[in-house]
């Protein structure tokens, strides 16, 4: 990328926006110039400390229940080194690149605050990382979301020290080796630095992120199924008039609404079944409630958007410098109460978005709903059609209902009851990823499906934006005249609503109010 493509980090004003970039794009990053001197003055105060004779949490002390253990000045960095190292305790399968970009860049954001003592090279190290993309290899699985994100972390900045690995252009290397190609050495980590780098939300924020940002599309993807399953069947425009949303006054609901009226507009094929050949009274909630349940969709991903991008802004280690008065002091902000509520929020929206298509599905292959050939095939009998398509669909919504259990209402105490209550943020946002992968196969059963029920019309059209969807529909997947091997169509469309190859489709502010 060139040197215009780079993204100047705002401690503290970062958008969803920059977020997405950073995800979706890994766009150069460098901090805003303004964070130095602030993050200068905060590791002065932490010397001072260190050099005189005043016990101070997280500089001088022991951590967790040994925090009444004063450790001599000839003995700081060797604490914080063995921090590092006693707390790399992760297991699983190494997290994503994208996920490990994001928590590159928001642990530098927060840094970057001035909050936490530590010096500007340390945070420059962790940026050199992300734009060599020498990434650390962070395991999934290991945090309770409160002292932060502890293990991972310590997997995350344990490279500067080298120790761990890194993930480099598909290969695996030393941490050693990771910072030769990065053009960095080790560092020695000075007073408060450990705690300072594995303290914080940042691996919880991330994930959550990540399923924020792919729930997204699904949904914007959703909205275009859900429309194209309206015209599949003959369905009624009637519940999209917007005088019915503004009775409610739900804010959701009239933005989606709205988006099925642009989406269904200027139909020739609804214009066909209307007056006393129309048979259609009411049609199934999965259709005609589409606005309610969606809408609620979006007003939850809006609220968990906000709460993202506020910790992402956020200062979440601990202790706290804090410059202005020169002081240290201890709380709670490494809780990542915020985001496991978030997290659970989003889960339980996505899934919604999943069960509502699963529906849809299973109306337009049952005949004597959606008035279409049994199966959505030409020869039913001879052939299965989508009948075990809408089995993978309902077996995926079905899983999601555990899924989204509420993570954040468990807790178990750890660190000898010193840390008696636990948000289980990571995990809440962890099982996103298996969530939103569920929903995006789901509605892409449904796109295929749908676009099925809609040829059975053909001459009639649709309208232009179902037209232009079946398309690309088509582009990808061929129809389904005779049963064969299925597989790869679910594969290949499931990539579409994955890569958002339907979301330019509709215009729908996300962010509005995040």
């Amino acid at each position: 990328m060139t040197q215009t493509d780079t993204l100047v980090l705002q401690p503290g004003n970062l958008s969803l926006d920059d977020l997405r970039r950073i995800y979706r794009q890994a766009p150069p990053l460098r901090l805003a110039e303004e964070a130095y001197p602030r993050m200068a003055e905060s590791r002065a105060i932490v010397d001072r400390i260190a050099a005189g004779s005043e016990a101070v949490y997280g500089i001088n002390t022991g951590f967790g229940k040994l925090a009444q253990k004063r450790i001599a000045a000839k003995d700081l960095e060797t604490l914080q080194r063995n921090l590092i190292l006693s707390h790399a305790t992760g297991v699983g399968a190494p997290m994503a690149a994208p996920v490990v970009r994001l928590i590159l860049a928001t642990k530098a954001a927060s840094l970057g605050v001035g909050a936490s003592g530590v010096r500007p090279e340390l945070v420059d190290a962790l940026l050199t990382l992300y734009n060599a993309d020498i990434l650390p290899v962070i395991p999934e699985k290991g945090s309770v979301g409160a002292s932060g994100d502890l293990a991972p972390l310590a997997h995350m900045c344990g490279v500067l020290l080298g120790i761990g690995s890194v993930m480099a252009g598909g290969e695996i290397l030393t941490a050693d080796e990771g910072l030769a190609r990065a053009g960095l050495q080790r560092i020695d980590l000075k007073a408060k630095e450990g705690l300072a780098l594995i303290n914080g939300t940042q691996v919880s924020t991330a994930l959550a992120l990540a399923g924020l940002f792919e729930i997204e599309r699904s949904f914007k993807t959703a909205l275009v199924s859900g429309a194209l399953c309206v015209e599949a069947v003959m369905g009624s425009h009637r519940p999209f008039d917007p005088r019915i949303s503004a009775l409610r006054g739900q804010t959701g609901q009239m933005e989606v609404a709205a988006i099925f009226r642009s989406l269904l507009d200027g139909s020739p094929l609804n214009a066909a079944h209307q007056g006393p050949s129309c048979h259609r009274v009411q049609d199934p909630y999965s259709l005609r409630c589409q606005p309610q349940v969606m809408g609620a969709v979006l007003d939850q991903i809006r609220q968990a958007a906000r709460t993202l991008r506020i910790e992402a802004n956020g200062v979440t280690d601990n202790p706290l410098v804090l410059v202005d008065t020169g002081e240290v002091i201890s709380g709670g902000n490494f809780h990542a109460e915020p985001v496991a509520m978030a997290a659970d929020q989003l889960a339980i929206a996505a899934s919604e978005i999943g069960a509502l298509a699963e529906r849809r599905i299973a109306m337009l292959i049952d005949s004597t709903i959606s008035g279409l050939p049994p199966f959505l095939v030409e020869e039913p009998g001879l052939n299965s059609g989508f009948m075990i398509a809408h089995v993978t669909a309902a077996a995926l919504a079905s899983e999601n209902k555990t899924l989204a259990h509420p993570a954040s209402i468990d807790s178990l105490p750890t660190s000898a009851n010193q840390e008696d209550h636990v948000s289980m943020a990571t995990f809440a946002a962890r099982r996103l990823k298996d969530i939103v992968g569920n929903v995006a196969d789901i509605v892409g059963i449904e796109l295929l499906a749908a676009a099925q029920g809609l040829e059975f019309h053909r001459p009639l059209r649709s309208a232009p934006a179902i037209e232009q969807a079946v398309e690309r529909i088509r582009a990808a997947v061929p129809r389904y005249d005779v049963d064969r091997y299925f597989a790869p169509d679910l594969s290949a469309i499931g990539q579409l609503v994955r890569e958002g190859g339907l979301e330019d489709l509709l215009h729908i502010d996300l962010e509005a109010g995040a």
